[in-house]
């Protein structure tokens, strides 16, 4: 059991350290459903993100879920990664 105590004052938001890797593994959590439930719409956004910070794995990944899709989610998770390219 952890006894320690946690330093949250110098704690980073993910986003602020964000690299292909993590932008990856993000990808993977939310289309695995570990932790919590599948989001098809967040794994996209994150693949898409994990590819252009210079992830290629991301990419057939990305296309997968792009299949399991609507033209309406895709289109939201590429206006959710715009987004986010513009805030970070």
């Amino acid at each position: 059991m952890f006894q320690g105590t946690i330093d949250t004052g110098s704690a980073m938001p993910i986003e602020a350290t964000a690299n292909g890797d993590v932008l990856f593994d993000l990808g993977m959590i939310y289309s695995t459903g570990r932790g919590g439930l599948i989001d098809l719409v967040a794994a996209h956004k994150w693949f898409n993100l994990a590819a252009l910070k210079g992830r290629g794995d991301a990419i057939p990944l990305r296309r997968e879920i792009a299949g399991l899709m609507s033209d309406v989610e895709i289109a939201t998770a590429q206006r959710e990664a715009r987004a986010w390219m513009a805030t970070h």
